[in-house]
């Protein structure tokens, strides 16, 4: 097979992604022929057909739906290629790229990193991270758009190798004047004749909350979605609902807004945070210092 050419992968990746040719010579800013020559070059060079073509557009075949697995990693790769000897040109001798949940963000992460940046010898390295939810934490893992993740260890981390990080523990946030306020600590149970606020109900702990409720022959009310801890605080500042928030996130928020922390009662609500990435021996020499960094910072407490 002669050497596949990244911009014909790319072209096949934006066709896949759009279903249209018309579509992607758009977004690529050439002519549709151009594209369709290259496609048909490329079907050439791996010797079976990759599109189907349809009357509103196209759809890949298994063996396309294979090969754009493979660009998006070969693509993902090549970006990072580019990034890496970008900001070595511009001085930087090291760069991480992190995706990692909300709670991770909120709690602790941006402190860790902060103190590893404060190190001497670590001072031409950039760590660069995103906000995602734990499945697309893993599936971004996976897929190469970054070399380290931190999430829930809830997720299915198959495939990936992993190390322990932080922990924390998921509680109720309560108005002073709600029912609620009079407990210490609160099961789930007890809050479901109560509507909720909460993140997006994709996320980890909303799909764990629905499964928790549904076992007592209940469905949590979600009255408000917000997209940060901060927001849902402000939410519950008003009245409007309660919320299920980490405890360690909920109590510097309750101690300005005035608020009522509750810790839950259930197993699954001491939760612990999971470090995981590819291969730890493909890890750039940076991200490795960074992973036992963290590590070693989450043994410390």
């Amino acid at each position: 097979m002669r050497d596949l050419d990244m911009t014909t992968l790319r072209l096949f990746a934006a066709v896949c992604e759009t279903r249209s040719i018309a579509r992607a010579a758009e977004q690529a800013n050439i002519v549709g022929s151009a594209i369709s020559k290259r496609l048909a070059q490329l079907e050439d060079t791996v010797g079976t057909p990759l599109l189907l073509r349809r009357r509103r557009g196209v759809e890949p075949t298994p063996a396309g739906e294979s090969l754009l697995e493979h660009a998006r990693t070969m693509l993902a790769s090549a970006e990072r290629i580019e990034r890496d000897m970008a900001a070595y040109a511009q001085g930087v001798r090291g760069q991480v790229r992190i995706l990692a949940t909300a709670s991770v963000m909120a709690e602790s992460l941006a402190d860790d990193v902060a103190a590893f940046l404060q190190v001497p010898a670590h001072h031409d390295i950039q760590v660069d991270m995103e906000e995602r939810i734990s499945p697309d934490v893993v599936r971004g893992i996976r897929e190469g758009v970054a070399s380290v993740g931190i999430c829930w260890d809830a997720a299915d981390l198959r495939g990936l190798q992993s190390c322990s990080y932080r922990s924390d523990h998921l509680a109720i946030v309560v108005h002073p004047s709600h029912p609620l306020a009079a407990h210490e600590t609160l099961s789930l149970e007890q809050t479901l004749d109560y509507e909720h606020v909460s993140l997006p109900v994709s996320s980890a702990v909303q799909v764990l909350l629905q499964r928790a409720a549904a076992l007592k022959g209940k469905v949590i009310v979600h009255r408000v979605i917000v997209s940060n801890f901060e927001a849902a605080m402000r939410v519950v500042r008003a009245n409007l609902a309660i919320s299920v928030v980490p405890r360690e996130v909920a109590e510097p928020y309750a101690a300005t807004y005035g608020l009522c922390v509750l810790p839950l009662l259930e197993p699954w609500a001491k939760r612990r945070f999971a470090i995981c990435y590819r291969d730890e021996s493909g890890l750039s020499a940076a991200a490795q210092l960074l992973v036992r960094h963290l590590a070693a910072r989450a043994g410390a407490i």
